[in-house]
């Protein structure tokens, strides 16, 4: 299991904190330090049954400034999402847990973090 956190995000600190107090085995990854390829966005996606709009931060000020608000959300602009996804990574919202069966959850909240766990 891997969770993708941003250290100053009080809900990738909640993440983590449930993960400890269950005695979860799992790789930390700040995503903002070690940014996630283009390739890894997209297997990220494919596990969460999600498209990359799904997961963008559009209210986000370098959202703002791409205008990602207004890209199309089809299958022709998936890959100019994905690659704002990959060269812009606070975009990405967080925490995201890959769990040990493949597939991953986006862990905003403590059933979401469990959710996982129970994988």
């Amino acid at each position: 299991m891997e969770i993708w956190i941003n250290p100053a995000c009080s809900k990738c600190r909640s993440a983590v904190k449930l993960l400890d107090a269950e005695g979860a085995e799992y790789t930390v990854r700040r995503y903002l330090e070690d940014v996630p390829s283009e390739d890894e966005i997209r297997d990220v996606l494919e596990r969460l049954g999600l498209e990359p709009w799904d997961i963008a931060r559009t209210q986000e000020a370098e959202a703002r400034e791409l205008g990602v608000k207004d890209w199309p959300r089809d299958a022709g602009a998936r890959d100019r999402w994905v690659r704002a996804l990959a060269e812009h990574p606070r975009l990405i919202q967080r925490p995201i847990i890959t769990a040990d069966d493949g597939t991953a959850v986006v862990a905003r909240t403590d059933d979401a973090v469990r959710d996982a766990l129970s994988r």
